[in-house]
């Protein structure tokens, strides 16, 4: 048995109510989380997961929402006496940023305690973790405008969707994205659950981009900001109730069984 535990659901705007974006998936011998924005420390806690247990961590892209946790969690894992490795998985082209991010954060190789393990990953290729576990990451266009700033040329844009494979079952993760479109970077995969961001696309896109007969079997919104339930309960209500009942609304501490 696999699951996933909904760590964080609110979007970039902190929230009481939700902790930011990041969720753990479980299998039987490797605890991936994915994104470790600001505040992840303190969502793991109030789910009662043990900060040593987590075998990995894999970033969909470096906005503070889901990156900037990552030292402070580090930190803890320290504090509770970690041992064993910790595994990052972060694009090639930003595995630079998080080191220096580290590095400027005091987090120095030689006094951590425990290894960690850069498994550096590049859109479009398939990454094997092991026999449970494997993802294929997908350039998306959350970051398309700001690429296009002439001044930043030299910087990374990189930001992935995520179609994990976990099981024989399918996950695609949109991370934050930038149009519709992005909805359909893993078209040509049947996709058994959507876990779906909803502060930057309207809800009626994820209708329209797959059409009311196609979408997948289950769809999981989650980066959500206070003001966004109004405008998901009104999109639901709208709904037959048999098409409603592909759509969950993700809270924190939300688990799915896949």
């Amino acid at each position: 048995m696999a699951e996933i535990i909904f760590i964080g659901t609110g979007s970039g705007k902190t929230s009481l109510k939700r902790f930011h974006s990041s969720f753990l998936i479980t299998t039987s011998n490797y605890k991936l989380l994915i994104d470790a924005g600001d505040g992840v420390s303190k969502a793991l806690l109030s789910q009662e997961l043990d900060f040593t247990t987590i075998d990995g961590i894999l970033f969909t892209h470096l906005h503070p929402d889901h990156y900037t946790g990552l030292a402070a969690l580090i930190v803890q894992m320290k504090m509770y006496n970690r041992k064993d490795r910790l595994e990052i998985f972060v694009n090639s082209e930003l595995v630079d940023v998080i080191e220096k991010f580290l590095f400027n954060s005091y987090l120095f190789p030689e006094r951590m305690g425990f290894p960690i393990v850069y498994r550096n990953f590049k859109n479009n290729d398939q990454f094997n973790i092991n026999y449970e576990i494997s993802f294929l990451p997908r350039q998306n266009s959350h970051l398309k405008s700001v690429s296009q700033l002439l001044k930043y040329k030299q910087q990374s844009f990189a930001c992935s969707s995520i179609l994990f494979q976990v099981k024989s079952k399918n996950i695609h993760y949109t991370g934050d994205i930038g149009e519709k479109n992005d909805l359909l970077l893993f078209k040509e995969f049947h996709t058994n659950f959507l876990i779906s961001e909803i502060t930057h696309i309207k809800l009626h896109d994820i209708l329209d981009a797959f059409g009311e007969d196609h979408l997948p079997a289950n769809i999981i919104f989650t980066h959500i900001s206070d003001d966004d339930e109004k405008r998901i309960d009104a999109f639901l209500s709208d709904l037959p109730e048999k098409l409603r009942e592909k759509f969950i609304t993700a809270q924190d501490g939300f688990k799915l069984i896949i």
